[in-house]
């Protein structure tokens, strides 16, 4: 099994970004909660290098300017926004990220920086913040003078202060500037700012620090401070304060007396969420700072231009301190890079890292995936497409914002309603592309908290039909909404469900800068899930750590809240059986008390009791959610903040579910069909296809020699899969029947895996055993089906294309249109059959009609008779074209080895002759001069060609042949039956005239082949 990416190739949120000095196309970025990505085509594509580490969020990359090859990650985003990601230490690559080890400070959680020394990549620096959520002592700047083995926290204020900036004087390292700040979060709200705030110094490689404050520094308390040192004159410095009176401050004495260059707030707006600048290494006039955008100043600081980076909110930016034109720059949409001083900028649509929040589907074939982006927009991705693979012609957005839910119409897949945060909700009819806002209480609360607002609304707020009536949508505050208009009235179900706290409903942000964005509004509904089994019996979990029940449609509530749940700790999600009305599971996350453990809990009695399911889940990989199989009771699937789990037993005991899932955050996944989907926030949605071997898993197949699962239904499609990735493309699923069987132990000998039709005649068939592939090079991009299966111990998985056998291949041949194939079986039952040593295991298979094709079975089974009978005759040609390059073989050594001697040269002349005329027979067959696929634009295309283009023409949809199909096929089949005429004479009469010859002279008799070559 497999999962698969399916995209949007959209960038996600990026803080840290670097270059190599001296590799001009070697970039690095990380990405907040999707690892680490390198390239060496400077930009053009990106390959993710952190995909089995135990964290995805990066906080800051440094790579090693005295030797490229040694990269140090900070882990654990320090841009503590509300769905931040935790890291765990510092990691360093000696091989240019090609493996990994973790060195240390594994309780930091949150990195601000890390840097090299210049000139030893043995001596590195970090600066870091420390848990977003509580207190900790592993914070402040660190040193390590042994490459990572040790570390020495050479400067601590105190375990609310971390280290959040560090940069060396270029022109001498014994000289760093870091910058500490007060910043943390609760659930409820931000702070951005203490007493011990401040910029600090130090002469001595780190040892010791000094603060720098007066001679112009504002006071206290600063908030959030960014600092550069210009790489042209080690006396200019500047920093970047968020304090009341804060702003953009320079330095000419090296840090001695400072003054206020600019104090434009768009430098200074979210300052806990940006407060970034870097200066140029050559012009110490010159200085950059990200915020909303990524802003650059020619005046020492007076004035800025805004570059035209892509997108907006800015984080990273690198600047090769050799060549200052060349840049990287990180943003909440990937990472850029430009080589013309940030006038022109690669793109950023290369990266799957989007972070999205949750996941729905649609009832159309093939389905489309929904949900929204962190920092952009929401998106309808198709999960299959019939190119073969899946790019940007196969999504768009749905309307709503960057948060929140979507919910599909279950009727009609074009009506489609998104949210956001703030309780923004849109209708969009995708026929005429109209976004309606069908928002409940469309009141702006921006720079307000929640104390004053009449409904509490937050960043993401569910938004759910209800799974008995399709004009039912459901909505929440802290009260519950029901639409059953489109979103025109919503009418409230009860009172207020949560616990109303108002000490937790105050001012976001401070002491400085407040920061109202609805992120922490707190004490509101969360989540909310109707039952399957139980009209009117609804479910819902708040954000304050309640769970409440209604049984009448809610007419009266009862809170069942399990005493084992953390108290404050949000309800993730809550997940309705869709076997017992009375059984549910819940998950809560605590990360925001700064509790990473699992909490997942039962109930079988409508909340009344509650057992905890969490046994084999580690300790931070805290649950987003959790859902159960909609087909085997009890087999439960979680997103957690480390992957994805599963449980064969109810909950009783986990395991992961990774297989190839990148380490990222799974925010939420649903059950579609057979098909597991989940939301990353981080790597993009993914889909693990087929999970019937998990619904047959159990016990006793893991005890057998050799197990076939029953496979789902395969659906007759002709959508291909893309082999090779040229660009940023989603995967297609696999396009046939996937087989699944497993192995105890990789067998001795061969296995066999036959398809038979109703009447026991087997139609293909394959083994393990793998065949020299013939041919020339391959030029073209081409769909080829698996030859081989795969046989090692384990499960298994292959896939039939759906196809009969093909024909006898010739090697080397050229074709218009690729090697001739079998034709796909007609919908219908069919047979598997594995062949395991002396063992047999079969399993039925169902084929079925591509559900957007209406052709009838009286057309399709024209099609397929005519395929049939072209592949028959394609492969009896082949075999005489096989034979005849045999016979001509042993007539080319006959004639050599008699020579020219008297006796015998009447032999010789008859064998001459005999290949002469096989040869010619041969030559109407195949165009025998054709090596590469544009010869036969030199050398005319003969009967092999001809057929295989006509097979291509009759196969090219599920259609009745054409007339004029019929009517080539007609004529070239004459043409092939005169040639193949010809050759069953050389046969009957030639080649036993030529061995009465033969045998006359006492010379070895030949003896045709029956074209056994593949």
């Amino acid at each position: 099994m497999k999962w698969r990416l399916i995209g949007p190739f959209r960038g996600g949120r990026v803080l840290a970004v670097t270059g190599v000095t001296s590799q001009p196309n070697t970039y690095y970025f990380g990405a907040v909660a999707g690892g680490v990505w390198k390239t060496t085509d400077g930009g053009v594509s990106w390959d993710p290098l952190f995909d089995k580490q135990t964290t995805s969020s990066i906080g800051s990359i440094a790579v090693s300017e005295s030797d490229p090859n040694v990269i140090y990650v900070g882990t654990g985003e320090a841009c503590i926004r509300g769905n931040i990601s935790f890291g765990d230490g510092v990691y360093r690559s000696n091989d240019g990220g090609k493996t990994w080890n973790n060195v240390g400070l594994k309780d930091s959680r949150h990195i601000g920086k890390v840097i090299v020394h210049p000139t030893n990549p043995d001596v590195a620096f970090v600066a870091a913040l420390g848990h977003a959520y509580g207190k900790n002592t592993e914070r402040g700047i660190f040193r390590t003078r042994d490459g990572g083995k040790s570390w020495e926290k050479v400067h601590y204020l105190d375990d609310r202060t971390g280290g959040i900036d560090i940069v060396f004087d270029p022109q001498n390292p014994h000289v760093l500037f870091a910058a500490m700040w007060e910043g943390y979060r609760t659930p409820w709200t931000l702070n951005s700012g203490g007493d011990k705030d401040g910029l600090y110094r130090s002469n001595d490689d780190g040892t010791t620090w000094k603060r720098v404050e007066g001679n112009g520094i504002p006071e206290g308390p600063l908030g959030r401070i960014g600092v550069a040192v210009s790489g042209a004159d080690s006396n200019v410095v500047y920093a970047l304060i968020e304090a009341k009176k804060g702003g953009l401050y320079r330095s000419d004495d090296g840090g001695t007396n400072w003054t206020l260059i600019n104090d434009d707030h768009r430098f200074r707006q979210r300052a806990w969420y940006f407060t970034h600048l870097w200066a140029d290494p050559k012009d110490s006039n010159k200085v950059y700072i990200a915020n909303t955008g990524l802003f650059r100043s020619n005046d020492g600081g007076k004035s800025f231009e805004r570059l035209n980076a892509p997108h907006g909110d800015h984080h990273g930016l690198w600047i090769d301190p050799h060549n200052p034109n060349r840049l990287i720059n990180g943003n909440d949409g990937g990472a850029t890079i430009s080589i013309d001083g940030g006038k022109n900028w690669s793109t950023q649509n290369n990266q799957p890292t989007a972070q999205f929040y949750h996941v729905v589907a649609d009832n159309d074939f093939p389905y489309r995936v929904y949900g929204t982006q962190q920092d952009n927009s929401s998106v309808g991705i198709a999960t299959a497409s019939d190119r073969g693979y899946i790019d940007r012609a196969d999504w768009d957005a749905v309307g709503g914002g960057e948060s929140g839910y979507v919910a599909v119409d279950p009727r009609d897949s074009h009506i489609v309603y998104a949210g956001s945060y703030f309780g923004y909700i849109t209708r969009l009819d995708r026929r005429t592309n109209q976004t309606q806002n069908v928002q409940q209480w469309p009141l702006d609360p921006d720079g307000h908290n929640a104390s004053v607002q009449k409904y509490r609304y937050t960043w993401t707020m569910p938004i759910v039909f209800s799974p008995h009536d399709p004009n039912v949508l459901y909505h929440s505050s802290q009260y519950l909404f029901r639409s059953k208009d489109g979103g025109h009235s919503w009418e409230t179900l009860g009172g207020d469900l949560t616990r109303n706290d108002p000490t937790k409903q105050q001012d976001s942000g401070g002491p400085i800068t407040k920061d109202q964005a609805s992120i922490e509004f707190y004490d509101l509904i969360f989540t909310l899930a109707e039952s399957p089994k139980q009209k009117g019996l609804i479910w819902v979990g708040t954000d304050d750590g309640w769970i409440q029940l209604t049984r009448d449609d809610g007419k009266t509530w009862s809170n069942v809240t399990p005493k084992g749940f953390p108290e404050w700790a949000m309800i993730s999600l809550i997940e309705p059986s869709p076997f017992e009305a009375g059984t549910a599971y819940a998950a809560s996350d605590a990360h925001k008390l700064d509790d990473f453990k699992p909490y997942i809990f039962k109930t079988s009695d409508f909340g009344k009791t509650w057992s905890s399911i969490t046994t084999g889940l580690p300790d931070g990989s805290y649950v987003h959610a959790v859902r159960e199989d909609p087909k085997r009771e009890g087999l439960l699937y979680a997103g957690t903040e480390t992957g994805a789990w599963v449980s064969f037993d109810d909950g009783s005991h986990w395991q992961a579910l990774q297989l190839n899932l990148p380490t990222t955050p799974v925010h939420d996944l649903i059950i579609h069909g057979d098909d597991l989907v989940v939301a990353t926030h981080g790597r993009a949605f993914w889909v693990l296809d087929d999970v019937s071997p998990l619904r047959q898993a159990n016990a006793s197949i893991a005890a057998e020699d050799a197990h076939l699962f029953a496979s789902r239904p395969a659906i007759r499609t002709r959508m291909g899969r893309a082999r090779r990735r040229r660009y940023a493309i989603g995967e297609n699923p696999p396009d046939g029947a996937s087989l699944y069987y497993y192995l105890k132990e990789e067998p001795k000998e061969h296995i066999k895996l036959e398809v038979l039709d109703t009447q026991g005649k087997v139609i293909r068939a394959f083994t393990s055993e793998e065949k020299k592939k013939e041919g020339g090079s391959d030029e073209w991009e081409r769909d080829e089906a698996a030859e081989h299966i795969p046989a090692k111990a384990g499960l298994n998985e292959f896939t039939w294309d759906l196809r009969y056998e093909p024909p006898k291949k010739i090697p080397a041949a050229i074709y218009d249109e690729g090697a001739p194939s079998g034709p796909l079986v007609l919908p219908g039952n069919y047979q598997v059959r594995l062949n395991v040593g002396a063992k047999n295991f079969t399993a039925p298979l169902e084929v079925l009609m591509d559900p957007r094709v209406k052709t009838s079975a009286d057309d399709l089974r024209k099609q397929f008779d005519l395929m049939l009978r072209m592949r028959d005759r394609q492969d009896e040609m082949n075999k005489a074209i096989l034979a005849i390059r045999d016979l001509r073989t042993q007539l080319q050594a006959l004639e050599k080895r008699l020579g020219s001697s008297d006796p015998a040269k009447p032999v010789v002349a008859a064998a001459t002759d005999l290949r002469k005329k096989i040869s010619s027979i041969e030559e109407e067959l195949i165009q025998v001069n054709s090596k590469a696929s544009e010869d036969e634009l030199n050398y005319p295309t003969k009967l092999n060609s001809k057929l295989g283009y006509l097979q291509n023409a009759v196969d090219s949809a599920d259609a009745p042949p054409t007339e004029g199909e019929l009517g080539v096929y007609a004529e070239l089949d004459l043409q092939l039956e005169s040639q193949l005429a010809k050759w069953r004479e050389v046969l009957s009469k030639d080649v036993p005239a030529l061995n009465d010859s033969m045998q006359k002279n006492n010379v070895p008799l030949i003896a045709p082949s029956a074209g056994k070559a593949d």
